[in-house]
């Protein structure tokens, strides 16, 4: 590939001047341009991209030392080296032609020997800059596409890890014969909540995507507790309580934020506001938020869901314990997030619900339980 000729626009307004410069520079082999006022000069630097601008200080209207300051102010223009032509007394113009931006100057009148000279050695000066300029941009792009080759490969490891957290979760879920409809409900739940409550995008999403493994400790638990269909002996209840800091532990040491954010919520979901949870009896804002956003998501979903233990609760009388549970199980403010997006929270239960042909032939008669009894029902479905 040819390379091209270096463009000189010539800025002067009177005639027999350029032609000199054009016939001095025509041996060189340059294209040369032409501009006689200001605001022809500034156009075709814009439109045509010259590599070097011969401009005469006398030009009418605009004048030399304006047109060099639009030139180096514009970003089209400002790396297009300037040659500034005066007279050999005009001392003072060369000052005010440097403030202007002026990269050289010539002397009136003009030598051929010292024209061409200055001239190759801008042209070598602009043909530097363009290189690093380009150079720079191929830089700046490769950084870019390897940065979003990196983030898709995040994204995919990611992802990656979601699933395979999800599908523990699940198996933790499916030893207590859930279908995984549990965590997907309690973690639209916490989100929702989560998001009433002001909390930032990202951490919505990592409290959404911590959430199902919240009792991921299950899966340590023996089978004859875990799916035991009646009350809990106390040696049976203290064994149970271990699955919080079984998740604890399985989900420990991660880089991951939502990862942490599961270990977090594993340990202490079974919290209590009045400090009479499990595993650390923790009160108040001692729980993390995630784990007093958690409490509320999973207690609704355990109370609202069949387990092997109990029958699943009219929704009515569930939302009446929870509201019993108020600055005694649940963070107040948690609650009042849980009664606002209400309607929300139904939906979710309706679209991530079990299978509702079976929950009806199975329980068509489920026992609703008085209100007033809400403490100890709220225990003996937090605990399992």
């Amino acid at each position: 590939m040819m390379k091209r000729p270096a463009k000189i626009l010539i800025v002067d307004d009177e005639d027999k001047h350029r032609r000199l410069i054009e016939a001095l520079l025509a041996p060189l082999g340059y294209q040369t341009l032409v501009a006689t006022s200001g605001e022809e000069a500034i156009r075709k630097s814009r439109t045509e991209s010259p590599d070097l601008v011969l401009l005469d200080i006398r030009i009418p209207g605009t004048g030399g030392f304006e047109i060099a300051r639009q030139l180096k102010q514009d970003e089209m223009t400002n790396m297009i080296p300037i040659v500034m032509v005066t007279a050999l007394d005009e001392a003072q113009d060369r000052v005010k032609a440097l403030e202007a931006g002026a990269d050289d100057f010539l002397s009136k009148p003009v030598d051929q020997a010292e024209l061409q000279a200055r001239v190759r050695s801008l042209l070598l000066v602009k043909a530097h800059n363009d290189h690093m300029r380009h150079y720079q941009q191929e830089l700046q792009e490769e950084v870019a596409n390897r940065t979003r080759e990196l983030e898709q490969a995040l994204q995919r490891i990611k992802s990656a890890s979601l699933e395979t957290l999800h599908r523990l979760a699940r198996a933790a879920e499916y030893k207590d014969k859930d279908t995984g409809g549990h965590i997907q409900r309690v973690a639209h739940y916490a989100a929702s909540i989560g998001r009433q409550m002001g909390l930032e995008d990202s951490m919505v999403e990592n409290v959404f995507h911590a959430a199902p493994m919240h009792d991921v400790g299950k899966i340590g638990i023996p089978d004859h507790i875990l799916l035991k269909p009646g009350p809990l002996s106390p040696d049976e209840w203290e064994v149970m309580k271990l699955h919080t800091a079984i998740g604890g532990r399985i989900l420990a040491g991660s880089v991951f934020e939502f990862i942490r954010l599961g270990e977090t919520v594993a340990l202490s979901h079974h919290e209590k506001w009045d400090g009479t949870g499990y595993p650390r009896g923790l009160w108040g804002t001692e729980i993390p938020l995630a784990g007093r956003i958690l409490a509320v998501a999973d207690v609704f979903d355990g109370l609202t869901s069949r387990r092997p233990y109990k029958a699943a609760l009219p929704v009515n009388n569930s939302l009446e314990i929870m509201k019993d549970g108020r600055g005694k199980h649940f963070d107040p403010e948690v609650v009042d997030a849980f009664f606002a997006v209400q309607d929300k929270i139904l939906r979710i239960r309706e679209e991530y619900r079990e299978d509702k042909a079976e929950s009806e032939i199975r329980q068509p008669h489920a026992e609703v339980p008085n209100p007033c009894e809400s403490a100890t029902l709220l225990t003996a479905t937090a605990v399992k």
